[in-house]
């Protein structure tokens, strides 16, 4: 079993900038295929950045995001600049052994709890 943990989120202005992390306990996440999902209210969840070994991003965040890990912290990270009202969402971090299929939330196994980013105008 993983357990995921996120972190980070908050209140900014847009243009501003922030980053989430995600501590990972219970199993090594280091061979695992890590990813981060939003969701906004009354949308469904959608694919934001995964990290399988190379990096992937959603168009909507191409530039501005930013998805890392540090294996020997067993924790993933989405470093987010220039943010946007259309940012604003909980974010969620998520693990799985992958498919291939990594901008789809069945991929993943395991999600950590959400984080609230809110990005006013």
């Amino acid at each position: 079993q993983v357990q995921l943990v996120a972190s980070g989120g908050g209140l900014v202005q847009a243009g501003d900038s922030l980053r989430l992390s995600c501590a990972a306990s219970g199993r090594t996440v280091s061979s695992y295929q890590l990813g981060w999902f939003r969701q906004a209210p009354g949308k469904e969840r959608e694919f934001v950045a995964a990290s399988t070994g190379s990096a992937y991003y959603a168009d909507s965040v191409k530039g501005r995001f930013t998805i890392s890990r540090d294996n020997a912290k067993n924790t993933v990270y989405l470093q987010m600049s220039s943010l946007k009202p259309e940012d604003t969402a909980v974010y969620y971090c998520a693990a799985g052994t992958s498919s291939g299929n990594f901008r789809h939330p069945n991929d993943y196994r395991y999600w950590g709890q959400g984080t609230q980013v809110t990005v006013s105008s």
